[in-house]
């Protein structure tokens, strides 16, 4: 059995925030959305990138990528714009994901906008939809479905945009229909395709659907987000997620991802990184290297923090 892995780590997937700003609706005092992980009152809180860097301290990360945080609608590039400022004072993050509307009326332009920005690599713009197994089987479809919106899509390819995905794992055959379509533009699948528990019929469900979805050769996929409602993330609980996504898509189409602050009301930052480390472990030196680093290195070209003006 290989070491534990302790070569370097990119974070694929983690947000940063100024509460005082506000411009994070769902974050704002009374305010409550549906989320997957229920009350969410802890992460109201301000995150910075001194929060993040005191997270990472001594736990091998040595870039990260910021993924867009439902800042306010339609605002992507001042988002964009106030990471960007976080990026050169502190490092942090390496690279970015930005926020964008496929569908609306301006997309062609801001999609301009973010493209001409170096450190945005890829763009978030989820497809809501069929909210359960059965709405699918009723013949409910997302945005990923929607004429406007993979319009939209189409855009990226010329851009060089990758398109980051969340949505839960009963969408992505509607999924694998886009990464079909549009083969030159990588499609990134966020937090593992949202697996919200862990009984044995929703799990194999789980598998299935990613198995189909990992045919098409421009997919990646997160393992990140992997927390349930009410429990705390253990490895016995995630390692057999984890090593299922990496015998579906392949190590080299696996990466890292903490989704800090978030999963940090489910465990703190060095606990989430060794118990990966030890899930890891049983695969071979080469694979590890690559679920920590080398996937989201090639997909997210983060500028390592080691490079950071100051």
């Amino acid at each position: 059995m290989p070491d534990l892995y302790d070569g370097p780590i990119t974070d694929s997937h983690h947000h940063v925030w100024d509460l005082g700003l506000a411009r994070h609706p769902w974050l704002a005092p009374g305010a409550s959305v549906a989320h997957r992980y229920g009350d969410y009152e802890p992460i109201k809180r301000d995150y910075l990138p001194t929060d993040y860097l005191a997270d990472i301290e001594a736990t091998g990360v040595v870039a990260s990528v910021y993924m867009e945080a439902e800042w306010v609608p339609g605002d992507g590039l001042a988002e964009v714009r106030t990471v960007e400022r976080y990026r050169e004072e502190s490092g942090v993050p390496g690279s970015m994901v930005a926020q964008a509307w496929l569908d609306a009326p301006d997309a062609a332009q801001r999609l301009s906008e973010l493209a001409a920005v170096p450190a945005v690599k890829s763009v978030r713009h989820k497809p809501g939809g069929p909210t359960s197994p059965a709405e699918v089987a009723a013949g409910r479809r997302s945005l990923l479905s929607d004429d406007a919106w993979r319009e939209g899509y189409a855009r990226l390819g010329g851009h060089g945009l990758h398109f980051d995905l969340q949505t839960p794992w009963w969408n992505l055959d509607e999924a694998h229909r886009l990464a079909v379509d549009f083969p030159e533009t990588t499609l990134v699948i966020d937090h593992a395709g949202v697996l919200s528990s862990r009984d044995a019929e929703t799990v194999a469900a789980w598998r299935a659907a990613l198995e189909r979805i990992a045919e098409a050769p421009n997919v990646v996929i997160k393992a990140s987000g992997l927390c349930v409602a009410g429990t705390p993330w253990t490895v016995q609980a995630n390692r057999g997620p984890i090593e299922d996504l990496v015998r579906i898509f392949g190590a080299e189409r696996v990466m890292f991802g903490s989704n800090f602050p978030v999963d940090g009301m489910f465990i703190d930052y060095r606990g989430l990184v060794d118990g990966y480390r030890e899930i890891l472990s049983t695969f071979d030196a080469d694979a590890q290297r690559a679920v920590f680093h080398d996937t989201a290195q090639r997909v997210y070209d983060p500028r390592p923090l080691s490079d950071s003006t100051t």
